[in-house]
């Protein structure tokens, strides 16, 4: 069976920024935003990449032409060989119904009632519904689904779906939170062999999004929603919480069940409703570092006090050992450890799908486990899946990078090298003080680089972050970077905690002592890292690169960053890389088995 996920709204961001006024600073206060395709083959995932991969503008909501026809073409497949096609929501008549009784049920004028009645009916007639995605579906391929072979899979399932497929086990407990999707923010179940039971008093409105909370703060202390959430989390490390914790006192009510609420529903005409609410109990927003990490040590420790609370009750109605954390609060990576050594469970998976990247996967592994077969159900099937790599996106051969290299060739040299030649090279250059672009096979999957398409330096240089953060990537100078490190090591350098691995950067972990002074390029100003371990089955060029610089270094670690600028997609094409090395001060560029480096131009 093949089944084709697909996320995106060619009308999204238009009807919202009309409806809603969603641009600017207010644009990714969307539904939709990161459009994607991914490709199910009798189980097996075989390509999966992000719109804005391919059509270079980041956080996109666009229908994801370019993905879908990626994905098919990756397979070698028409549109007529899709069996299925998976979309990650379910705006159905129930959620419609639902949305028309909470604002019926809301204290207002009518006539403001009538306004918002009419932008919901405009969201739904022309973006949301299922209608409008089957004729965006057609309009934007040129093909014409049948609609008996859409599914339409509500967004919180998804996202379990995808982390449970990822995880590769066979029985997890699950807790889903983000920040909207069709009615809901978050909830907890479990899946047993693929079939997922949701706790359905643990359901959270998605007037009471924490997620959308911190939103909230991120916007109010400059930065853009949906988006600029992991400043607000670097920030976090530079204070401590004030206590008590207005977010705490004011803002959120911990109630029976694992469930909450917020003082105030959010408000998707006025997304800034609780910015009174941040002056009144925090001051005044001042444009000063320790204002902003005042504030986002409060929403921060809020993050964790809810997801414990969220947990306790969990753990007391599953038996299960292992959890799936996935949404877009599940990319809140210092959260996370917190979570996990806080709790029962004796392990806890987040994928590099878990931000909505990855609900096109989730949609298409549900379709494909509950379609077919005598009973109507084959979630026995998921248990055969095969094991999942994150490289899953476009790969490029060396025609195509030497056809890179020749349009740049007055600003370029380049010679070939063996793999070894680039370990060897590679690693020399790397004992001193320099940035090296990093550029080989399939693009990974998800926000985070995970050496397919990096940025690499030596942690072991206290400024090397000021250096990335000023010449290279062009952002906020508090802004941390995350180490490599060798599977097998991770526990000698870092305290891992429960974790023996963490592959995709989604666990944050405290340097242990002896290598804080060893690494202190890659060691936050609180004294954790975002780790990610890599092994030889995973990355095995990088993984000998990272064990031969360590032979001459005695530094066990290097500095990983995403291949892009602020305001940009992480590189995909080789004609994007070069772009890239020759807009910044990186200083060498490994493009497949080519060591690039700059024409002086001026000499």
């Amino acid at each position: 069976m093949i089944v084709l996920g697909c996320n995106g709204f060619s009308r999204g961001a238009e009807t919202f920024a009309e409806v809603y006024g969603a641009v600017g600073t207010e644009k990714h206060y969307v539904l939709g935003h990161d459009a994607g395709a991914a490709l199910l083959v009798d189980g097996e995932l075989v390509a999966a990449v992000e719109e804005e991969r391919l059509n270079r503008e980041k956080k996109t909501s666009d229908f994801p032409v370019n993905a879908v026809q990626y994905c098919l073409d990756k397979a070698g497949l028409q549109f007529s060989d899709v069996d299925l096609i998976a979309v990650p929501w379910n705006f159905d008549a129930t959620v419609f119904d639902e949305t028309l009784r909470d604002l019926v049920d809301t204290k207002m004028h009518p006539l403001e009632k009538l306004n918002r009645l009419s932008h919901i009916g405009k969201l739904f007639a022309d973006v949301l519904g299922r209608d409008a995605i089957l004729a965006d579906f057609a309009a934007r391929t040129g093909f014409t689904p049948d609609p008996d072979k859409v599914v339409f899979v509500p967004h919180h399932i998804a996202h379990a779906m995808t982390g449970y497929y990822l995880a590769g086990v066979e029985n997890a407990a699950f807790l889903i939170s983000d920040g909207r999707a069709e009615l809901f923010s978050s909830l907890t179940g479990e899946i047993r062999n693929g079939r997922v039971t949701v706790f359905e008093d643990s359901v959270i409105s998605a007037n009471d999004s924490i997620a959308n909370l911190y939103a909230s703060v991120t916007r109010y202390l400059g930065f853009v929603p949906n988006n600029d959430e992991y400043k607000v989390m670097g920030l976090s490390g530079f204070a401590e919480p004030p206590s008590p914790n207005p977010f705490l006192e004011h803002f959120v009510r911990l109630e029976e069940g694992g469930r909450y609420s917020l003082c105030r529903p959010h408000d998707l005409e006025h997304p800034r409703c609780f910015e009174p609410l941040f002056e009144e109990h925090f001051g005044p927003v001042e444009d000063t570092l320790e204002y902003k990490a005042k504030v986002a040590a409060a929403v921060q420790e809020m993050v964790t006090v809810v997801t414990s609370h969220q947990l306790r009750t969990l753990e007391s109605r599953t038996d299960l050992n292992h959890l799936v954390f996935e949404g877009g609060l599940a990319l809140n990576c210092v959260n996370n450890t917190k979570l996990l050594e806080g709790s029962r469970f004796t392990d806890m998976d987040v994928s590099f799908g878990a931000s909505d990247t990855g609900v096109v996967i989730g949609a298409a592994v549900y379709a494909w486990a509950n379609h077919g077969g005598e009973d109507g159900d084959n979630v026995a099937k998921v248990k055969e899946r095969p094991a999942v790599t994150p490289y899953l996106g476009p790969e490029y051969d060396e025609s195509a990078v030497e056809q890179a290299l020749r349009e740049f060739d007055d600003r370029v040299s380049y010679t070939r090298l063996t793999d070894d030649e680039v370990v060897d090279q590679v690693s020399k250059l790397l004992t001193e003080k320099v940035v090296i672009g990093w550029f080989e096979g399939r693009i990974e999957h998800g926000p985070r680089a995970l050496g397919h398409r990096s940025i690499l330096a030596n942690p072991s240089f206290p400024d090397i972050k000021d250096v990335i953060n000023t010449r290279v990537k062009h952002r906020e100078p508090f802004r941390p970077f995350a180490p490599l490190v060798l599977e097998s090591d991770a526990d000698k350098v870092f305290e891992m905690g429960k974790k023996t691995r963490s592959p995709y950067m989604t666990f944050v972990f405290p340097v242990r002592p002896e290598y804080t002074d060893v690494i202190p390029g890659a060691t936050h100003v609180d004294g954790t890292s975002r780790v990610q371990t890599i092994t030889d089955e995973g990355t095995p060029r990088l993984t000998a690169l990272l064990r031969r610089f360590t032979a001459l270094t005695e530094v066990p670690c290097l500095i990983n960053t995403s291949f892009n600028v602020a305001g940009e997609p992480i590189v995909c094409s080789p004609v994007d890389a070069l772009k890239c090395f020759l807009g910044t001060e990186i200083d060498y560029l490994v493009l497949g088995n080519y060591l690039v480096s700059k024409v002086d131009v001026d000499a």
